[in-house]
């Protein structure tokens, strides 16, 4: 109970102090709110802007379900057919590298030219940043198998798909599903990302990264830090319901959750 009580509390303290500092430094600094809005000032403009940002908010996690989705199935294949091929892996492991490490901002080009402008560019931007850390994951869980239980699998002739299926696969879960927690903080980014690259407002579809553009360029600084909140709240949302399906598949047997409820 100390602990849990801890976990509530504290992050309750240092949000307190953070807000407290807010102010002070608009107050003492005589900053306007077009430069460093207060905390009321931004709840005040998500209030009155509170129709834009529903709509805003609801496409952009459209576009980041999707290459969430994506990133998740078309990850975990990948990871299969890498952690149960040491020839495949050492072959394509280091291209998925580079792929990682370029950036996605110079991609955007070809991706404005093979996926096309809206959705399609938005998901696919998604994707990409999603999808490494879902692969990287998997595989490890994939290669980290106890040894004395790879011999006893090879000891009563079980065949490589056997094996993977019925010990790699099992064993990768919790890894699996750490990497969606990754993609799951990064998609609603991703998404929000593409919609100011790719994105468009055609049909009234404007992202909350179409609404970024928009408030910056006329300067109404207090519904961009609103739009900024809102990210964060989609970003929670994502966050949250991985973290409930994490707990739904792993809390009866595996040692993390055993020991956090001790």
């Amino acid at each position: 109970m100390k602990i849990q009580s801890r976990c509530v509390l504290l992050p309750v303290i240092s949000g307190a102090v953070v807000i407290g500092l807010w102010y002070f430094i608009r107050r003492a600094s005589g900053l306007g709110d077009w430069i460093l809005p207060t905390p009321g000032e931004t709840l005040q403009a998500a209030w009155h802007e509170r129709a834009r940002l529903i709509v805003a908010a609801g496409h952009t996690a459209v576009g980041a379900l999707w290459g969430f989705f994506a990133a998740a199935l078309l990850g975990f294949g990948l990871a299969l057919v890498l952690g149960g091929s040491a020839t495949l892996w050492a072959s394509l492991y280091p291209w998925l590298l580079v792929l990682q490490m370029t950036p996605v901002i110079v991609l955007t080009p070809i991706i404005m030219l093979w996926a096309g402008p809206g959705y399609p560019g938005i998901v696919t931007i998604t994707f990409l940043i999603s999808f490494f850390p879902v692969v990287v994951t998997t595989i490890q869980g994939l290669v980290s198998v106890d040894a004395m239980m790879i011999d006893l699998f090879q000891m009563n002739d079980a065949t490589r798909w056997q094996e993977l299926w019925y010990l790699r696969v099992p064993a990768a879960k919790p890894y699996y599903l750490s990497g969606l927690k990754i993609a799951a903080t990064l998609a609603p980014i991703g998404a929000i990302f593409g919609e100011f690259l790719v994105g468009n407002a055609a049909g009234g579809n404007g992202g909350l990264g179409f609404l970024v553009y928009s408030y910056n360029a006329q300067i109404k600084i207090p519904a961009l830090f609103a739009t900024a909140l809102t990210s964060c709240l989609l970003g929670f949302i994502f966050v949250a319901v991985v973290a409930g399906l994490n707990w739904f598949a792993l809390h009866q047997w595996h040692d993390s959750f055993e020991r956090s409820d001790r």
